[in-house]
């Protein structure tokens, strides 16, 4: 009798419904992290594509220079004490350091126009461009750290360039000066704390033989340098003349402008490219024009544009399995409600099936977005699944009401949580008033039920 009474409890008790639906809305929450963990290994796949698509190819380019590097002498005092004597006199030990000067005007134009490289379903773009450019030094002044004229090593005075696409490079790099050419050469630079150990980015040195020490009265002597670079994503320099002009010209469509400064005519994309053009003076940027013994890290300061394809799909499927969770639960709530107040029968398999059906919904979401769009995905996964619930609930409820209900609600949830994805600024707010909508309903509907 008291096993009868049981399985009766459980069969028709409220209570015993509630309690089962929410324990298989915790089973259920396990293939759900699973899906979450599927999604951020695609998403790193395409990572680890992409990156070796564009170390092939080129990486990013960041131009940090040109720099006039002019070495110097100082000297310290030491005393040194004979050993046998006992006599203590001064030695003078001299050193060289470098200063560092950076341009008094600055004009970099290049011309992008990238293309798109596949490797299977995932891409990226990638780009040769041609980089000119242009400017002047003023002649390094030592007055500001005492060093006379006489301890500063002119004739040792080279040019250098900072890079992180040396191997993106494919023209010999020159310095054309008062109708002299300097080549520049690759140098290795040991890092340590004060030479970017530090970097986001690593930068790569090129360096010129040594400048003729009558062109570094560099007022009158205009410098160009041309560099053709193949690189990937992005392209940004440092701003380091006291006036910095950069002007960009490409075809792309999608261009996100990066970094510190914005152009002048930022809202200038069309469906023919864009035409940038950026104008950085020295007051704009926190930083000297001149530098002794170390040259500072600036790549915070860089700027210019973004080529990345925006790829979201992962970004979108991740968001909506958050959602996961309030699907099940109020999918589930639909379901109770109706049992509750027609008096039919829903074994907890029944339940387990139409949870299953409702993860299946991510796992196509996820694939099918790699070979398409996100919208088309979603119409196809959302479809599938709602269709798929609604006629398995056919021969669970026996009538076509209850099944067209639940493929209406259905489809309202998937519309309702597909609006809150495509949202950013306006997602909670809109999230709030359709939970709210919800737990109206549900009051509403519920206030028949016989709870007792």
């Amino acid at each position: 009798m008291q096993q009868n009474k049981f399985g009766n409890w459980i069969k028709n008790s409220i209570t015993a419904r509630m309690l089962m639906i929410g324990i298989l809305i915790i089973v259920l929450l396990i293939p759900l992290s699973f899906i979450e963990s599927l999604i951020r290994e695609r998403a790193n796949r395409q990572e680890s594509v992409v990156s070796e698509i564009n170390e092939k190819w080129g990486s990013e380019v960041l131009l940090y220079g040109p720099i006039l590097k002019v070495p110097y002498k100082t000297y310290v005092e030491k005393l040194v004490t004979n050993s046998e004597t006992k006599k203590v006199t001064t030695e003078t030990i001299s050193h060289i350091n470098y200063a560092y000067f950076f341009p008094e005007k600055l004009a970099i134009n290049s011309e992008i126009n990238p293309e798109v490289k596949k490797r299977g379903i995932y891409k990226t773009s990638v780009y040769k461009s041609a980089i000119d450019l242009q400017g002047n030094f003023t002649k390094p002044n030592f007055t500001s750290i005492g060093v006379e004229d006489k301890d500063v090593m002119w004739n040792k005075a080279t040019v250098i360039i900072k890079t992180s696409n040396l191997k993106g490079i494919n023209n010999q790099v020159e310095i054309s000066i008062n109708s002299n050419s300097y080549a520049f050469v690759p140098k290795y630079e040991e890092r340590t704390k004060n030479n970017f150990i530090n970097d986001d980015i690593s930068l790569h040195k090129l360096e010129t033989s040594y400048l003729k020490k009558e062109e570094l009265n560099l007022e009158k002597q205009p410098f160009s340098i041309k560099l053709t670079v193949s690189g990937s994503e992005q392209f940004k320099i440092i701003p380091i003349g006291k006036e910095t002009n950069l002007n960009i010209t490409s075809n792309w469509k999608t261009a996100n402008f990066t970094g510190e400064f914005l152009p002048l005519n930022s809202d200038k994309i069309t469906t023919s490219g864009f035409d940038a053009k950026w104008n950085v003076l020295h007051i704009n940027r926190p930083f000297s024009q001149e530098y002794f013994k170390n040259l500072p890290n600036l790549n915070e300061y860089s700027f210019g544009v973004n080529f990345k394809i925006p790829v979201d799909e992962y970004q979108k499927s991740e968001r909506s399995v958050k959602y996961g969770f309030l699907v099940i639960a109020l999918t589930f709530l639909i379901f109770f409600l109706i049992q509750s107040i027609s008096k039919i029968n829903i074994h907890p398999f029944q339940y387990l099936m139409i949870g299953l059906a409702l993860t299946m919904f991510y796992t196509l979401l996820i694939s099918i977005s790699e070979h398409s769009n996100f919208l088309k995905a979603y119409l196809i996964a959302g479809a599938s699944v709602i269709i798929l619930i609604t006629l398995y609930s056919k021969s669970i409820l026996k009538t076509f009401k209850f099944p067209l209900f639940i493929g209406i609600s259905l489809t309202a949830l998937y519309s309702f949580i597909f609006i809150i994805i495509q949202l950013e600024n306006y997602a909670l707010l809109v999230g709030s008033i359709g939970l709210f909508s919800i737990l109206a309903a549900v009051m509403y509907a519920s206030r028949k039920i016989d709870w007792n």
